[in-house]
């Protein structure tokens, strides 16, 4: 459904000192430098997949949604989607896509969505008794009812991103491009959001790259993700397996019923945090069965938990040695 193979994008940005010196410097000795915003990206989502896409603000993954969305041109490598090539714009490919961007609308901010709603269903083509099925059922799962009438500007954020799902769906693409679909809302709200775009995809089998900066997102609705950063494509797996590359070891959390002494616990793994009867240890995976075996073999335990490492954590950690 979705297919790059060695996509590439770079911008050719101007250097200008700041001053009036350096914009009559500029004028007459113009200088520029390329940035590579996307460097030799290659994935392939199948039909029906949802797909996480992680990495940095500036790391690539708006640019590499524009140009899936045909609206920058690629400098090099290949893309297709829904088999068509993006930047061509053909009718029958933007039938079959649509752009959600957390921080953009297309809804008018003085009229109701059911105004705008119509407008689109004449701009695809639906009947008048089609856009009104299609308006219900897509309501109806987004829980939208009266605000449907209300201007957008009385409408709070939570309610204009889902009368903007609505609008984006419309038309039953096939293929969903979301940019922070959740910016700025609350927590009901962002769940309200995840649990429709999961039921929209099993209803439909719709296919679905989402990128997000809220890991709640991701890890609700994607079994699988793409990492990006500095334009360069870092992982493409289950989240399940970055976490596993990630973090080699794995938290065990104590809950002693006698104190013990820190030193006893040096030889099952890293001790983290000893405070009386709460021990916290990190522990290699590989070591993992054998050491909670002897820890409770060994000690009289209230509890004990096994977790692994924040993945938000684990990511920002990547990127931070990365940037460094």
């Amino acid at each position: 459904m979705i297919e790059a193979r060695g996509l590439r994008k770079t911008y050719r940005v101007a250097e200008k000192q700041p001053g009036w010196r350096g914009t009559l410097r500029h004028l007459v000795a113009r200088r520029s430098r390329d940035v590579n915003a996307v460097q030799d990206v290659s994935f392939r989502i199948a039909p029906g997949e949802m797909v996480g896409f992680l990495g940095p603000n500036g790391a690539g993954k708006t640019t590499t949604l524009k140009m899936l969305c045909g609206l920058i041109h690629p400098s090099g490598g290949d893309v297709r989607v829904a088999g068509h090539q993006p930047w061509r714009r053909q009718s029958a490919f933007l039938r079959q896509i649509t752009l959600v961007m957390g921080q953009k609308q297309q809804l008018l901010w003085d009229l109701p969505p059911l105004d705008s709603l119509r407008v689109n269903a004449a701009v695809y083509g639906l009947s008048d008794g089609e856009a009104r099925r299609r308006i219900d059922e897509l309501a109806d799962m987004l829980e939208l009812g009266e605000e449907l009438t209300r201007p957008v500007r009385k409408l709070s954020l939570g309610q204009r991103m889902k009368a903007e799902l609505l609008a984006a769906l419309l038309h039953r693409p096939a293929v969903l491009f979301l940019d922070e679909p959740t910016l700025g809302l609350d927590v009901n709200a962002q769940v309200r959001v995840r649990d429709f775009l999961a039921r929209y995809n099993r209803r439909h089998g719709a296919t679905m790259l989402l990128t997000s900066h809220y890991m709640a997102d991701i890890t609700a609705l994607c079994p699988r993700v793409l990492l990006i950063h500095r334009g360069r494509l870092m992982h493409d797996g289950a989240l399940d397996a970055l976490t596993e590359r990630l973090a080699p070891c794995r938290s065990v959390r104590l809950e002693l019923r006698q104190p013990q002494p820190a030193e006893v616990f040096a030889a099952y793994g890293e001790i983290e945090e000893h405070d009386g009867t709460l021990v916290r240890l990190r522990i290699p995976r590989d070591q993992l069965t054998e050491a909670v075996a002897q820890l409770l073999q060994r000690f009289e335990l209230e509890d004990l938990e096994v977790s692994d490492p924040p993945v938000e954590e684990l990511i920002g950690d990547l990127f931070r040695r990365g940037a460094a």
